[in-house]
């Protein structure tokens, strides 16, 4: 039996039936310090819908808020919009809880579950394929599916209740917190959660959910509520997090630049600090981050809406600290567009970190702005005053944009 069973109610007829994962920590390699949900919603009208399902094991979890509605054998459809296994990993429990149901998603989304699924019996799952446009009927309640591929599943879709004007919006516009509370406006700093969660999944792919803004206008869809399956329901404006994400995918930025390092005998740490103490005597805003002191998702946050970064490590065996390389190989991952960036560092006898930065950056297709800055052991006070004046150089190039 899960915690806080109750169903909740987004409005006649369409209910939150999902699961809270108060444990998680690690979500592939983005650390969730705050937990999750797996947001399931039920409708029910002259049949009766069940739009996504949870992580395999809340499965006992969603199938009790269900009962609390109506038998879930009573299920006339489910609506996979992903196949992604945190939301479709309890698909086999219901499938045998409702054999007889029908399946709907897109083409890519059958070809997945019939590979995870295959040793469930799948093959005998009755499946519905759709596209953007496609409507199913539940009586005095429509759905429409609306095709989103890649983000950030080439299966991935959106489904709209019509009537209702909710949008069931799979990964998008979601946040990773555990909460006993289902919607945004009982919560402070939804946003914030939001663009965390953006920067670490969804940024490599702007250009596709401006194309997905663009598409919903054509549908002509109006939107009262969005209801994703991780986090927080859009109930009050939900318009905030579709002009946020707007503001993402176009890449726009805000008068910070963003100094992220790590150190071994605190050299690269002194660059650090002139660089930051120069970027603030020209007054631009800055963030001073240690790699091994903040959750790589947390620095990926802030990247979000940074000009200018700068990237800072100590050399060790001819390259770049071995936290740093980790925390650019899943930056080079996200792509970030429209940014600029200089690497810095300290060396002992033998150099090679601030090139490898280098390379690493221009991979993750940041511009270099000016050759790295690097000093071997210490730096002395001609060196510190050459990262505050790099610093004020970053903040010049931050007032350009």
């Amino acid at each position: 039996m899960g915690e806080n069973i109750e169903p909740v109610t987004l409005t006649k007829g369409v209910y939150w039936v999902g699961a809270i994962d108060w444990n998680l920590r690690d979500f592939h390699g983005y650390v969730t310090p705050r937990g999750t949900t797996y947001n399931a919603y039920l409708i029910v009208d002259e049949k009766i819908a069940l739009v996504d399902t949870v992580k395999a094991e809340f499965a006992g979890e969603m199938l009790e808020r269900i009962s609390q509605i109506i038998d879930p054998a009573k299920i006339d459809y489910v609506i996979a919009n992903h196949v992604e296994m945190d939301h479709s990993g309890s698909l086999p429990a219901i499938m045998k809880a409702v054999p007889d149901a029908r399946i709907y998603g897109t083409r890519q989304c059958k070809n997945g579950l019939s590979q995870y699924y295959h040793a469930q019996g799948c093959e005998d799952w009755d499946f519905e394929v759709v596209e953007t446009g496609t409507e199913l009927s539940l009586g005095a309640k429509t759905l429409m599916f609306i095709e989103t591929a890649m983000l950030h599943w080439p299966d991935s879709m959106h489904t709209y209740i019509r009537e209702d004007k909710i949008l069931l919006s799979n990964d998008a516009f979601g946040q990773h917190v555990a909460t006993s509370k289902r919607f945004n406006d009982e919560v402070d700093d939804v946003i914030e959660d939001a663009a965390e969660y953006y920067a670490n999944i969804l940024m490599p792919f702007g250009k596709l959910i401006l194309k997905y803004v663009e598409t919903v206008g054509e549908l002509g869809i109006d939107i009262d509520m969005i209801a994703p399956c991780h986090g927080l329901i859009w109930r009050r404006d939900p318009g905030q997090i579709i002009e946020a994400y707007g503001r993402w995918a176009k890449g726009e930025n805000v008068n910070k630049v963003l100094v992220i390092y790590d150190t071994m005998w605190d050299s690269t740490y002194m660059m650090a600090r002139s660089i930051v103490e120069g970027v603030t005597s020209a007054g631009v805003d800055v963030k001073l981050m240690a790699i091994r002191k903040n959750e790589f998702s947390k620095i990926i946050k802030e990247i979000l809406d940074a000009p200018v970064i700068l990237v800072g490590s100590p050399t060790l065996n001819n390259g770049m600290f071995p936290s740093v390389g980790g925390f650019l190989t899943y930056l080079k991952g996200l792509r970030p567009r429209g940014k600029k960036a200089v690497a810095f560092g300290s060396y002992g006898w033998g150099g090679g970190a601030v090139k490898a930065v280098e390379k690493e950056l221009e991979a993750a297709g940041f511009e270099l702005v000016e050759p790295g800055l690097q000093v071997r052991y210490r730096p002395d006070e001609d060196e510190l005053e050459k990262c505050r004046q790099l610093g004020e150089r970053m903040a010049a190039k931050v007032k350009e944009n």
